[in-house]
């Protein structure tokens, strides 16, 4: 069955799916084989659960007419999402970035929703799989579409490119993630870059953080729309930003104060504004949606636990995340301050290095004590009385227990792999 004729029978559907938990009636279910299941074994049940139609790519699993039998599903996936995006024809904006990818775009998002029906990738469904079916989730109604992009090597980000066709592109940074993947920080700038060769190929628009000098020399011969703090040549020009431990920016005569934690996050309310304004939002209704949103999920979460303040940004980590988290906390105006600080992954040949200067880079900070968390850490070990190591997270809680933090501001961030989010608990 050619790609056209299954794109028929997608739209005849309500929803797409590849788990068979998430089964919807009249959905089309996509078996996609995992490194440790073969999703064709689920096709059967996915129809006995109301799927109107299953792909599979093995045909001992073929039942009747509702089965399509194709070489290679996940192909397939990525096939329909091209073709659904070129039948749809609607503006898409991609993202991607080291840091803030998912806050940002969820920012864009709030700020677009005051003018426009748009949809948005759900959580961080950004690789060759999520990304396929963000796109599938748009439909006719969808005004404009935010796809956000992952990746932790090269080539990756122009494949999503080549498959959602996007007519803007933002990256909200160059930092030290997936080191191992794409083998230094050469890479991941390269590879992140690989979004601009899209826009430029295809005459389509940059946004563009003129704070960052690796944008800047990126998109000089791109279709761009700017944005920066006090830069007189932006297309948007911020006139103020600060955090305390809130941020806060100002712009055309209007203040935004933002639920979001840190400097760092700036940036990313910047993006937002400035794309709002390229689609025309008025300036108080993006004032409005900046001010309403709200983080989840362990992103920049501001708690009060007792007496404790804790700043809960377990979501992820890498080198570059880490230092403006721990830069922002320490010009904050608190006492009794602690870090809590887990493990970085995926950083390769170059994590021993990368743990060591952040540990070293704190030796000198003697109004904060600091819990360092996991192997990698545990090897950087070094002896000063405002460190404690522990190689891991239950022989940190162990002690934990007994601790009993009082008045005290507290930053908790690692990499997702550690769940620090699991600290809360013994801190009620």
């Amino acid at each position: 069955m050619d790609i056209a004729r299954i794109h028929s029978l997608f739209l005849e559907c309500k929803s797409v799916s590849i788990d068979t938990r998430k089964i919807e009636s009249n959905s089309l279910f996509v078996a996609i084989k995992g490194d440790r299941f073969d999703a064709n074994t689920f096709a059967i049940e996915a129809l006995e659960k109301g799927a109107s139609y299953v792909i599979i790519d093995n045909e001992n699993y073929y039942l009747d007419k509702r089965t399509i039998l194709v070489d290679d599903s996940l192909s397939t996936l990525q096939e329909l999402a091209k073709l659904h995006r070129k039948y749809l024809n609607l503006p898409i904006i991609a993202l991607t970035g080291s840091n803030g990818k998912t806050t940002t775009k969820e920012l864009i998002q709030v700020v677009l929703s005051k003018k426009y029906k748009t949809k948005a990738t759900v959580g961080n469904l950004n690789n060759h799989i999520g990304v396929p079916l963000t796109l599938l989730s748009f439909n006719s109604d969808t005004e404009i579409g935010i796809v956000e992009m992952g990746a932790n090597h090269k080539k990756e980000i122009e494949f999503l490119c080549n498959i959602a066709n996007p007519d803007y592109g933002y990256i909200t940074n160059f930092g030290k993630a997936h080191l191992e993947g794409f083998g230094g920080i050469g890479g991941v700038i390269e590879g992140k870059s690989e979004m601009y060769q899209y826009l430029s190929q295809n005459d389509k628009l940059a946004f563009v953080n003129l704070e960052d000098p690796i944008q800047v020399e990126k998109t000089k011969k791109i279709k761009s729309f700017s944005f920066g703090v006090n830069k007189e040549n932006a297309d948007v020009c911020i006139t103020s930003v600060k955090a305390n431990p809130f941020v806060e920016i100002g712009y055309s005569n209007i203040v935004i104060s933002s639920h979001l934690i840190g400097l760092y996050n700036a940036n990313n309310l910047n993006a937002a504004l400035a794309i709002g304004k390229f689609f025309k939002v008025d300036n108080l209704c993006a004032k409005e949606a900046l001010e309403g949103y709200i983080p989840e999920n362990n992103r920049s979460q501001l708690l009060t636990i007792g007496t404790n303040k804790i700043i809960l940004d377990a979501y992820n980590a890498n080198p570059s995340s880490m230092a403006v988290a721990i830069e922002n906390f320490l010009q904050l105006d608190s006492t009794n301050k602690i870090m809590i600080l887990g493990d970085m992954f995926e950083l390769g040949a170059e994590s021993k290095k990368e743990h060591q200067e952040l540990v070293g880079s704190l030796l000198n900070e003697e109004a904060v004590q600091c819990f360092f968390i996991g192997a990698a850490f545990y090897l950087c070990k070094v002896g000063n009385p405002q460190f404690q190591f522990y190689e891991s997270f239950d022989s940190f809680s162990a002690s934990l227990k007994d601790m009993n933090i009082e008045n005290s501001t507290i930053l908790v961030k690692g990499s997702r792999g550690m769940a620090l989010e699991r600290t809360l608990d013994y801190l009620s």
